[in-house]
């Protein structure tokens, strides 16, 4: 979870450093790749922070216990082992490096394994999307956050430290990715500018959004201007909040301060996944999408369970989204993961004769002989959630507990459909998403193993 995004001197970037992002590819003439025919597109959904417990909270919440998610149609479905070299937690950024590596690094990793940047499991020291890059597919990401949020970011940027956010914003544009969708604005612009939506932080003097205009992006601030971008458009930069688009506190905190889960204005990270879809599928050779949506994690590490449940139906519907567009390209790889379950929440429900969880009754503090804190609609001691209808018609009331406020080390389900998705089902390593990845967009597989220990 990073509270600091709700002060925005926290985003003050340390000094600027020397880009650490390695061999930044513009063209891969010396990599050999798999014919074409053999390749696809992966569009990667990182529902951060979503375990098991998440989808089937979401579930009895949208749809009712014996409905079916969009995540509940994808075919393939495998279990996901998050540990990482030297911890059986991952953190948000180690295990975004994993995936954009394909080998396990220390839990305090931000697209670097040590002082380095990783040597990937393709041999190379460069991440999976710099790679694609260079074999001349287009690569974008999307998120819910702000976009130095590390599920998205270590696909691109590489700092020593999580919190260097200016000089991860700054990385993201190294390369001219053809998609950059999602919150942070500040972070673009220099400490005191006005933007579209609050005012800038960096310390380094530089402005990126005037940087990215003349290296050809159209930049956009609203889901109005993203709706507009007109037809062969290859390049977008777009910044829809100051900071995340939604404001991660608990419920109580936002009930005090009139602010809502997401910020209306702001498109939804579906609405940003259609629109980056349609840029990066017009491009000749495939391309490489991560979407990420951030407020599965850091509603549930602020122990906020409508926000946690708003997220999960925003994460949904990026997979219905990407599910249509499967439809269509056949030779796409559509993968759901997250990389930890956050925050451990238990749907928690008893018959309502009982007494303890009924439908408009505010509920207690906790259970009876029970530590955990109960969530309601509107936080602690307020009415439970009421499931959608199960198949009889009935409307169930649900609470929700919470295990800690952190990331957990459980494993989590991958889901997949399409090209190679199965090769996703079983008991998989964190570092197997990359592989199968790459081989999707490069076509032969020149990864090697990497063992867990350093």
């Amino acid at each position: 979870m990073i509270l600091e995004a709700f002060a925005p001197l926290a985003f003050a970037a340390a000094a600027a450093t020397t880009s650490l992002a390695a061999d930044i590819p513009t063209a891969d003439t010396a990599h050999p790749h798999a014919p074409a025919a053999d390749r696809g597109s992966v569009i990667f959904i990182h529902p951060d922070g979503a375990g098991l417990p998440h989808w089937s909270l979401a579930r009895a919440r949208w749809v009712g216990p014996d409905g079916t998610l969009a995540w509940d149609t994808l075919p393939a479905i495998g279990i996901y082992r998050p540990h990482m070299r030297d911890s059986l937690a991952p953190s948000s950024h180690s295990g975004g490096t994993v995936h954009a590596y394909g080998v396990k690094v220390p839990q305090d990793s931000f697209g670097m394994d040590g002082a380095e940047v990783p040597q990937a499991a393709s041999g190379r020291r460069m991440s999976l999307m710099r790679e694609a890059a260079g074999a001349g597919l287009a690569i974008g990401i999307v998120n819910s956050g702000h976009l130095a949020e590390p599920g998205t970011a270590c696909f691109l940027a590489s700092v020593p430290k999580r919190a260097m956010y200016a000089e991860i914003a700054a990385q993201l544009l190294e390369g001219r990715p053809n998609v950059v969708l999602g919150g942070g604005e500040s972070l673009f612009l220099p400490k005191g500018a006005k933007g579209r939506h609050g005012a800038g932080v960096r310390e380094d003097g530089r402005n990126l959004v005037d940087e990215a205009v003349r290296a050809g992006y159209r930049v956009v601030f609203t889901r109005e201007e993203l709706a507009a971008i007109p037809a062969g458009t290859t390049h977008v930069l777009g910044l829809f909040a100051a900071a995340s688009t939604y404001n991660d506190a608990p419920e109580e905190t936002l009930a005090a301060r009139g602010l809502p889960l997401y910020a209306p204005d702001a498109p939804t990270v579906a609405e940003m996944t259609a629109a980056a879809l349609k840029v990066l599928s017009a491009q000749s050779h495939g391309f490489f999408l991560v979407v990420e949506e951030e407020g599965s994690d850091n509603f549930s590490n602020c122990h906020n369970a409508a926000g946690m449940l708003e997220a999960m139906r925003r994460a949904d519907a990026v997979i219905a989204e990407a599910e249509r567009f499967r439809a269509t390209r056949p030779d796409t790889l559509v993968l759901v993961a997250a990389d930890s379950c956050a925050s451990g929440p238990q749907l928690v429900a008893a018959p309502e004769k009982d007494g303890v969880i009924v439908r408009g009754k505010p509920l207690p503090t906790t259970l009876p002989g029970d530590p955990a804190a109960l969530d309601g609609v509107t936080g602690r001691n307020s009415v439970p959630f009421e499931a959608a209808p199960d198949r009889a018609g009935l409307v169930l009331p649900f609470a929700v507990a919470w295990a800690s406020f952190d990331d957990g080390g459980e494993s989590v389900a991958v889901r997949a459909a399409g090209l190679r998705s199965g090769e996703l089902a079983g008991t998989l390593d964190n570092t197997d998403l990359y592989r199968v990845m790459r081989r999707v967009l490069l076509g032969e597989d020149h990864s090697r193993s990497q063992p867990s220990a350093p």
